[in-house]
């Protein structure tokens, strides 16, 4: 197992784009490996794209990676429209997050990093199909009790898609408002926000600082990893320059 290595899936989807961008930049990550249907839009020395239009070969390409990543994150998703149905979005959501999750556990992966999304836990976690299909990789991911298996419950992501999505579209203008009374950070998170919240979640579990073996970020946690406590590690090279 290479300590310092990561594998990202989902790496060109909206918050997997930004968790990939912000490994390569900040590190400390070598190298960073991308398994996905098309190569990521970024590129580095220190990353490895593993392209393959067949999903169900994606668990397999993690187990093959030597040595195996020291962490995995995992920002596999999709639409029941760009699925074509909730079996097919199932199939994404669910089953392949959980194949990769048994995957990089057989590999030796160490810590595991899942976005999920908020409402996987309560009520709609057993009324809502979406939340069902989140909650049952979190569950895996417990289950399969990595040295850190690492949760990540967004709100509304904001952030700009490939694929425009109406009706998000217009929960995003809505949140945006939310901004000048000071509720946003309480319904949506901005997409790198998130990418950078989960990647310091990992950095504190290396260091031992982790809360727990299992760990779920909340939007707050989001907001004070993410936001907060990444500026302020910025500020002093800002100040160096």
């Amino acid at each position: 197992m290479a300590s310092n290595s990561a594998a990202v899936f989902g790496s060109t989807g909206l918050v997997g784009s930004y968790i990939l961008s912000n490994l390569l930049a900040t590190g400390p990550f070598k190298p960073v490996h991308t398994v996905g249907r098309r190569p990521p839009k970024a590129t580095s020395p220190n990353l490895n794209s593993i392209i393959d239009a067949d999903v169900t070969k994606w668990p397999a390409a993690l187990t093959g990676i030597s040595p195996a990543p020291h962490v995995a994150f995992s920002a596999i998703g999709t639409t029941r429209a760009a699925a074509g149905g909730i079996e097919n979005q199932w199939k994404i959501d669910h089953d392949l997050n959980v194949e990769v999750a048994r995957a990089a556990k057989q590999a030796g992966v160490k810590t595991f990093v899942f976005i999920s999304s908020v409402g996987s836990d309560g009520f709609l976690a057993s009324t809502s199909p979406y939340s069902k299909m989140k909650k049952g990789v979190e569950t895996t991911v417990r289950e399969l009790e990595f040295d850190h298996g690492i949760i990540v419950r967004p709100g509304l992501i904001l952030g700009e898609r490939e694929d425009k999505r109406f009706a998000e579209g217009l929960a995003m203008t809505f949140a945006r408002g939310l901004g000048f009374l000071g509720l946003k950070d309480s319904f949506a998170q901005d997409a790198e926000v998130i990418a950078r919240a989960a990647i310091r979640a990992t950095q504190l579990a290396d260091e031992g600082k982790a809360p727990s073996k299992f760990w779920v970020l909340g939007q707050g946690d989001i907001i004070r990893l993410g936001r907060t406590e990444w500026e302020s590690k910025e500020e002093p090279k800002e100040e160096q320059k």
